[in-house]
This record gives structure tokens, sequence and C-alpha cells, in this order.
């Protein structure tokens, strides 16, 4: 294996915000294995995938069953990660141990870029040994068209720092098509400052994307900092948004938008401290929010990681082992003996998610 480029990690202020986590509705995680922010996180069964992070080129897999951390690889020494993006490539076999990761961005100034394609196996398995050394897995290679030439995805004189993107449409595709190695089309966004935001798609399918950003007309109407470099998740209808950063203030606050309503909301409850540039990942098989690295401030790096629970801040917002502990509750209530089959679980659990 070769030798490990980890950034030291700062000493952990202890200060009255950290000393106040046990009182509010995070639970501190095991810490991670080094500090990271501008990170990179995909959500792989029972596993996060961290993918490097400001000038960070280690990557790690989170196992959320065990607690614990596993390195998978290093991403190669001449690419520099300033604000890149990591997406994981559609796969209809949802049962499948391999995955396929795209990362591609460029540094602050736009002249190197990379694009890198991992496949992953479970470093957690007993599969990904074997697999790494027939077939190159859990390793960042340069991604190739069907002639072995080199593909970049970008344009020359574009910075990609702080993108995001998605996958979906018919042919699962973005903007760049994955088949024919071409850009399908350019547009420009109708805002003069679009970077470290939010992008997710507001269609069950994936077939219809909507851009959601901190507007800062919009938003100074209802009260509301424009903020950037934030975690965010996406749930049901609803946007949540942690942190982030205003001018040079580092905010504790949470956000809600919900798309369907057109509304924002500032939640009651805070972050246990002003922290930007992180991660927000769902876990959506027990509803879990996890909250990893980033930074308090231009100093002091966060190598920290939290969860908390969806509903706590959407109530109507259950997992779905909750669902079924309730149906169960119902089904022995009610003293249903037999005709109860697993499809109404996944009947009512759709139905639960519905406003």
């Amino acid at each position: 294996m070769a030798n490990r480029t980890t950034i030291q990690r700062p000493p952990e202020r202890q200060t009255k915000q950290t000393q106040h986590l046990n009182s509010t509705p995070f639970q501190h995680l095991k810490k991670l294995p080094t500090t990271f922010y501008m990170s990179q996180c995909v959500l792989h069964k029972h596993e996060i995938l961290i993918c490097g992070g400001f000038y960070q080129r280690v990557c790690y897999s989170y196992h959320i069953l065990k607690n614990e951390y596993k390195f998978i690889c290093e991403y190669p020494r001449d690419v520099r990660l300033h604000g890149h993006c990591v997406v994981k490539l559609v796969d209809n076999n949802k049962h499948s141990n391999e995955i396929t990761l795209l990362s591609f961005g460029s540094d602050w100034d736009g002249k190197k870029k990379h694009t890198l394609i991992m496949k992953y196996v479970s470093v957690w398995s007993n599969a990904s040994k074997k697999s790494n050394e027939l077939n190159n897995y859990n390793q960042w290679i340069p991604l190739t068209d069907n002639q072995n030439h080199p593909i970049i995805i970008g344009r020359d004189n574009d910075v990609y720092q702080g993108m995001r993107a998605l996958i979906g449409g018919r042919n699962n595709n973005f903007i760049f098509d994955l088949n024919t190695f071409q850009f399908i089309k350019h547009n420009n966004i109708p805002s003069d400052d679009t970077w470290y935001h939010c992008f997710v798609s507001n269609s069950e399918n994936g077939q219809g994307q909507e851009m959601i950003k901190t507007d800062e007309k919009k938003i100074n109407k209802i009260d509301i900092a424009p903020l950037f470099r934030y975690g965010y998740i996406y749930v049901n209808d609803a946007i949540l948004f942690f942190g982030g950063l205003n001018n040079f203030n580092v905010s504790r606050s949470l956000h809600k938008y919900s798309i369907r309503e057109n509304k924002w909301t500032t939640l009651k409850n805070i972050l246990p401290s002003p922290l930007y540039n992180c991660v927000a990942v769902l876990s959506e098989e027990d509803n879990d929010i996890h909250i990893i690295g980033g930074q308090y401030n231009k100093k002091d790096i966060a190598s920290t990681h939290i969860k908390t629970k969806v509903r706590i801040w959407d109530i109507s917002q259950l997992s779905k082992n909750e669902i079924k502990f309730i149906i169960q509750n119902w089904v022995r209530s009610l003293q249903i003996k037999f005709g109860w089959i697993n499809d109404f679980d996944q009947i009512i659990f759709k139905y639960s998610r519905m406003k």
C-alpha cells in the first residue's frame, strides 16, 4: 500500500458550544481518521464513502452500523482537489456489491482539471482484496473513451470550483453525455455567483432536476441570511440546510425549504457549533442525517462526525424501521392473523411520505 498523505489534525476545540453537544439533538460519532472539508460523500448501502477534500487526497469508507472507518485509496498525486464533485453512476441492479463513482473538478484557477472514475467494491467485504488485484477496483483512474483516450469534463477556460452535479434524465446523463463522452448543451445559470450551492432532483424518477439556491433577493424578503458552503440533504418535499457561510460569518443555523410550498423556515434548533464547508448525507434506511467534517472558522478544521434524526426536523418523516414497528403494533392490536404481506408495508411507507 502506498504511503498515505494526510493533513495533521488540529486539536479539537473544547468550547461551551462543543460541551453543549449532549443537550442537542445531535449525536457525536467516532471522529474522522483525518480532517476533511470541502469533501464529497456518497452513500452505498451501509457505507458513507468520503472522497477527498480541500487538497486532501485520501478516501475512506465509514460503516454506519459498525461506527468505524476503513481506508479505500488516495487520489493521484497530480490531482489537486478544490471544491470537486463526486457522483454515483446509476446502476439498475440495487443488490450489486459494485458501484461506479465519477470525480471531476479543477483547482482554484481552473488550469488543472481532473476527471476520474472508480469501480468500488466494499472494503468491508472479503471480495474487495481479490477484486482490487484483478480489475483495478477501489482506485481512481482516468476516465477514457472507447479508444482509451482520456476524457476531461469541462471547458478549457472555465473554473469548476464548488460545482454540483446530478445524473438523471431518460439516459441517466448530466449535461455531459456519459455514453458518447460529449457535452449535450452549455447553458448559463441566471445568477452572477453560483458555487458551493444546492442542486437536487425534485422528481422521484430523477428525470426532472431543479437547482435550489439561496438567492439573496428572495432571502432578504424573509430575513434568512444568504448562505453558501453549507451542508444539505433532500428528503421528501423539503431541503434541510446545515450551517454555512455569510461573508465572513459562520452560521450555526438550520433552515428548511419546502419545494412544493416555495417556503423557507428557520428551525429552532441549532448546530452544536458554527460550521461550514461540511457535508450532509441522508441514510434513508434509518432516516439519519450524517454531518461530516467542515470548518469552524478559517483556522480550525473539524474532524467531527455527528448525526441526527430526520423526524426531529420534520415530524412527518419516519424511518422504514420505525414504520415497520408501528405496523407490527397495528397487526398485533387488531389481531390480524393472516393475509398481511410485505407489499402492504411498502404501500404504508409511501403513503406516510405524502402530505
